[in-house]
């Protein structure tokens, strides 16, 4: 596949910072020998933050970023004086990012609204210093805590793409058409398979200025759940989609059948998915005239909604934006 600027998985090496050692200090003055212990605590160790920037769409930042340190916590001073805190690392990531254990794969948290801030590796807790020690009966330890190891190890961030309706079809079905038809969206199109090799969102425009997302989806061959084709690499990003649009060309031999290939392949990947919204669309259907259509509607499945749309020609656009719209809020 060629390099793309299109990056939903990273690996990265974090390390959060070690917290600063408690001081070891003696009060001192010129009229007092003995003042007793006055260290301070040692600084915490610096965070890495994760936060949810809206305006990324991408991992591509963190893709050659394989190591993350944050600063080490200062040590405490003499005269009660707390070290300084390390400095955090805030990493921005796309809306919809998904982090997980590099060693177990066990999924650590999600971030789904824009702005959402949330804690990948803690940073070590300073070090007590002598001063914390001081009873009746020892009057002057002379000895204080070291600062708490940071956190450190692999984790695996992945990008689930957010979008209101997720299109679904084998390569070539006309997902890249529909989308550039009814979106401002220019995703690359040609007619052969694994034209999209990348996700693409676009905002369908409704009426009194609604609007909803849709993505396009690299399309699905039979087996694309145990790795065929482009595999499981964008099956994730359905799993976010509220309604799913399963899209069948008219010059399918069986449409039925191919729409239980579809249906097939995501309840391999995630059974979840089918308790999603399902409409189908038949495409290229100014290929067929009107008769072959009706003949078509007769067999279709009767539990979702279906329309024959043709991008090139307009025919049933608009009916599939209302079949979509009453989907996404029913």
């Amino acid at each position: 596949m060629p390099d793309s600027n299109f990056i939903d998985y990273v690996k990265i090496h974090c390390a959060s910072g070690h917290g600063g050692a408690g001081s070891v200090h003696l009060y001192r003055a010129k009229y007092i020998a003995k003042g007793g212990p006055d260290g301070g605590d040692g600084g915490r160790g610096g965070h890495i933050i994760l936060k949810a920037n809206p305006q990324l769409w991408t991992l591509i930042h963190l893709k050659y970023r394989k190591h993350v340190k944050a600063e080490d916590g200062g040590k405490g001073e003499g005269g009660l004086r707390t070290g300084k805190n390390g400095k955090d690392v805030v990493l921005e990531v796309p809306v919809g990012t998904v982090a997980k254990d590099g060693e177990t794969d066990e999924v650590l948290f999600e971030l789904l609204e824009p702005g959402e801030e949330k804690l990948l590796c803690k940073g070590g807790r300073g070090g007590l210093g002598n001063n914390n020690f001081k009873t009746p009966t020892l009057q002057t330890p002379r000895f204080a805590q070291p600062g708490e190891d940071g956190q450190e190890g692999w984790y695996i961030l992945e990008l689930k793409i957010l979008a209101d309706v997720g299109l679904v079809g084998f390569p070539n079905a006309g997902k890249s058409t529909l989308l550039a038809s009814i979106t401002s969206a220019k995703p690359k199109i040609a007619n052969y398979a694994f034209t999209t090799l990348e996700p693409n969102l676009g905002i369908v425009k409704y009426y009194d200025d609604k609007s909803f997302v849709m993505a396009d989806i690299p399309g699905i061959i039979e087996g694309a759940h145990e790795g065929k084709g482009l595999g499981i690499r964008f099956l994730r990003h359905i799993e976010r989609n509220s309604v799913l649009l399963f899209m069948v060309s008219a010059e399918e031999e069986d449409i039925n059948k191919g729409y239980d290939t579809l249906l097939d392949e995501l309840k391999e990947y995630n059974p979840e998915l089918l308790d999603k919204g399902r409409v189908l669309a038949i495409t290229k259907c100014d290929i067929i005239d009107k008769e072959i259509e009706a003949d078509l509607a007769k067999s279709l499945p009767k539990d979702i909604p279906h329309v024959f749309i043709s991008s090139i020609s307009g025919e049933g656009l608009q009916q599939l934006k209302d079949i979509l719209w009453q989907e996404l809020h029913s």
